[in-house]
């Protein structure tokens, strides 16, 4: 088990993590990082607990919608194949394109959602 030191709002948080994240989490930590810089922007200091809940619940949002565009995204591609469920020839290589595409954003969809609950469980302090 790896461990990474995050820094969100000019705190760090030392994090463990599989073996081969390090960088997707320092990543994801970025990501938020720069969500609560651009809250922060907008709303100035309105309390660095506050501004952290207001940026979970912007990205657990985002989350939101990206899961509803998945399942849309699943439909159609069931939509498209034959009655007997073998995907129509000449749209196979594009069917595998996006099937690996749904995959790929459902990981990471996933990677975010539990890294959310971590971060809200742990009540956003540092370990």
């Amino acid at each position: 088990m790896a461990e990474v030191t995050v820094t969100i709002a000019g705190r760090n948080y030392r994090m463990a993590c599989d073996d081969g994240q390090e960088q997707h989490l320092l990543h994801l930590g970025d990501m938020l990082d720069h969500k609560i810089a651009d809250m922060k922007t907008s709303f100035g200091e309105i309390g660095d607990l506050r501004l952290t809940m207001m940026a979970a619940i912007v990205v657990a949002d985002e989350l939101s919608a990206s899961r509803r565009q998945i399942a849309v995204l699943e439909s159609k591609m069931q939509r498209l194949g034959n009655p007997d469920g073998r995907m129509i020839a000449a749209n196979e290589q594009e069917m595998t394109e996006a099937v690996d595409l749904v995959d790929h954003l459902a990981e990471r969809l996933e990677v975010l959602a539990a890294d959310l609950r971590a971060r809200l469980k742990g009540g956003g302090e540092g370990r």
